[in-house]
């Protein structure tokens, strides 16, 4: 598989997070659960001061390596820290879309980043493979950054980034 060494700047983003695990394929289910609440839910719509039209998978929380169970946030980034403030208060007391709205930051640092093309099969394949390769991670945060370039789920291009020391 073909990366690049890139250093990114921080980010800040909004979504809902589900604690999950690898073992007996649970993410792979709890993910797909994750997505349809926060785009079937209208979630993603109610987020404003977004940074542009992209949707991020953020993997955080490590409890361990890949093997141990982690947070998986679905979310976009937003511009700034106040939008982070107006959008937790504005959509938690509100309660406007019923799950609880969460905010993380991914920190500024060095990253491998792949691009693939496809939808959730090429993300699961890349993870399978990605997990036989050697490297040195941070287990702090990975994340899948969604272009938003077609309609059709299952020809997106999608960045993903792994922490690396």
């Amino acid at each position: 598989m073909n990366y690049e060494i890139v250093e990114i700047s921080e980010k800040i983003v909004i979504g809902i997070s589900k604690e999950t695990t690898n073992k007996d394929g649970q993410a792979v289910n709890d993910i797909g659960e994750l997505w349809k609440k926060f785009m079937g839910k209208g979630i993603y719509n109610a987020i404003k001061g977004k940074k542009s039209d992209k949707t991020i998978g953020l993997y955080t929380d490590y409890q361990g390596d890949f093997t141990s169970p982690y947070n998986f946030v679905a979310c976009c980034e937003v511009d700034s820290n106040s939008d982070k403030e107006k959008n937790l208060e504005e959509l938690n007391t509100n309660n406007t879309v019923g799950e609880s709205i969460i905010s993380k930051v991914i920190p500024a640092g060095k990253y491998a980043k792949f691009v693939i093309v496809g939808g959730q099969k090429e993300v699961g394949d890349f993870w399978f493979e990605f997990w036989q390769m050697d490297f040195d991670r941070t287990y702090i945060s990975d994340f899948e950054e969604y272009q938003g370039n077609t309609f059709d789920t299952n020809k997106q291009e999608i960045h993903i980034y792994i922490g690396i020391k």
